[in-house]
């Protein structure tokens, strides 16, 4: 089956490199089309399967509006019995994208289209323009944290499951740096017993034999991961049911180190032993691996 990958979201937020990672990956890539021309393109694509087994399209808000709003009428009218189509949605923090584009000196596109808008008021803009987008997306990724290297491989482990199954992404995270944008469960560890007070355990992660047998001994991180794995097992299968193609499960914890991670990393191996198709992240750790 023909494979049509619509890359969209904030500017700034990492489209083009989304895009040239899927271009590595052997996708046909179009972007900053119209979306009013997505009907035209997938018509094109559908009278050539060979040469365009799949493709890639980028969309920002440099679209009209009223095509922006048209936006889930259009991808629903793609047959997704010829054409298996998934949406990936792109977004970051205010901030970030600030930093960005201050760092690059290059004007964002809703700068150019309105002279008078300062760069803030064009974040905030696309913010607003392309929430309904957002909203109709299979997956959304925040970019706030990523690297451009980090960005490429998720796209590289999401692009190369098989797309017959919901795929999970596990994500954990420290609650005092905020929840993830892209979080579709939040679970909170807070309430668990805390290795980080142990002294001994404070400088190790959730990954590591001490920690693991820490929280295996406490019978409330047990019950609680009990509860998370019958969540998981039964909603999952309800997603799936109503072809949903990704699930963002991110657990948080204060720091994002100990507890948030062992639970993250056992709900991993736990889909896993039912053949259900996730990956693990760890925002925090990723972000000291960087620094």
């Amino acid at each position: 089956m023909q494979q049509l990958v619509i890359v969209t979201g904030l500017s700034g937020a990492g489209k083009t490199v989304v895009l040239r990672s899927l271009e590595d990956m052997e996708f046909y890539c179009v972007d900053n089309m119209p979306i009013n021309m997505l009907p035209q393109l997938v018509e094109h694509i559908k009278a050539d399967v060979e040469f365009y087994p799949k493709v890639a399209v980028g969309i920002d808000v440099r679209s009209k509006n009223q095509a922006l709003l048209e936006f889930e009428f259009l991808v629903s009218g793609v047959n997704q019995s010829e054409i298996n189509t998934t949406v990936i949605f792109l977004s970051a923090e205010e901030k970030t994208l600030l930093k960005r584009y201050n760092e690059t000196r290059r004007r964002h596109p809703l700068s150019t289209v309105h002279h008078n808008y300062s760069l803030t008021e064009a974040i905030r803009m696309d913010i607003e323009l392309m929430a309904a987008i957002k909203m109709h997306s299979d997956l959304v990724i925040d970019t706030t944290q990523l690297k451009i290297q980090q960005l490429k491989q998720q796209i590289w482990q999401i692009m190369s499951e098989p797309n017959d199954h919901v795929s999970i992404i596990v994500k954990s995270f420290a609650f005092k740096r905020g929840v993830p944008f892209d979080a579709d469960f939040v679970f909170d560890a807070r309430c668990l017993p805390n290795p980080f007070w142990q002294h001994e355990l404070r400088q190790l992660t959730g990954r590591d034999d001490e920690v693991k047998q820490f929280l295996q001994n406490e019978p409330m991180v047990t019950d609680y991961m009990k509860d998370l794995s019958f969540f998981a097992r039964k909603w999952i299968k309800q997603f799936e049911a109503n072809d949903r193609s990704y699930i963002t499960i991110a657990i948080g914890c204060t720091g994002g180190q100990h507890r948030s991670v062992y639970l993250a990393e056992a709900l991993h191996s736990y889909l896993e032993d039912q053949s259900i198709q996730n990956m693990v992240q760890h925002r925090e750790l990723d972000q000291l691996t960087r620094s």
